[in-house]
């Protein structure tokens, strides 16, 4: 198989790396760690519970951010953390092949 052909033969996890790249997936692994805290601190109501939430949103800024105009709810924050880390997750992944890239632009 080249690298023209598809990769349906590949796995997930490496077809995923393959498009993505390290950088981007350790920054949807620390987006997803830092969601479970917020969740695990907000459902154990301690003092810290009340701003727990904007650390994952922070960390997904400023995708995210743009959800602030929708009513407050469960969803709308899940909702605004994915799309969030998802722009964030594409920025970066872009980012690191123009740098590898280059001064190349045809590779």
């Amino acid at each position: 198989m080249t690298g023209t052909d598809t990769d349906s033969g590949r796995p997930l996890p490496r077809r995923l790396l393959a498009h993505v790249g390290v950088a981007a997936l350790v920054y949807l692994g620390v987006c997803a760690v830092l969601l479970v805290w917020a969740l695990v601190v907000t459902a154990r109501e301690t003092t810290d519970a009340s701003m727990a939430g904007v650390i994952p949103f922070l960390a997904t800024a400023p995708a995210s951010l743009a959800f602030l105009m929708l009513p407050a709810n469960s969803v709308v924050f899940f909702t605004a953390i994915a799309v969030g880390a998802a722009v964030n997750a594409a920025i970066i992944s872009w980012c690191t092949r123009a740098l590898r890239r280059g001064g190349h632009p045809d590779r």
